[in-house]
């Protein structure tokens, strides 16, 4: 509708490196601290707040 495809349920390329990186630390396959498995979510997250602050600063 808008051109973004996670409208449609598409979860994405973070979407599906965090899927696959939970099922790798269930699985035992990763030893990885749970930060780190999450880390897709976390890292786009705060580029996001980031990208949002710099855009909000200049626009005063």
């Amino acid at each position: 509708m808008f051109g973004r495809d996670n409208v449609n349920g598409n979860s994405g390329f973070v979407g599906n490196l965090t899927l696959a990186l939970i099922v790798l630390r269930l699985c035992g396959e990763i030893g990885w601290s749970w930060w780190w498995v999450l880390s897709p979510v976390w890292i786009v997250a705060v580029l996001g707040c980031a990208v949002y602050g710099i855009k909000r600063l200049r626009g005063r």
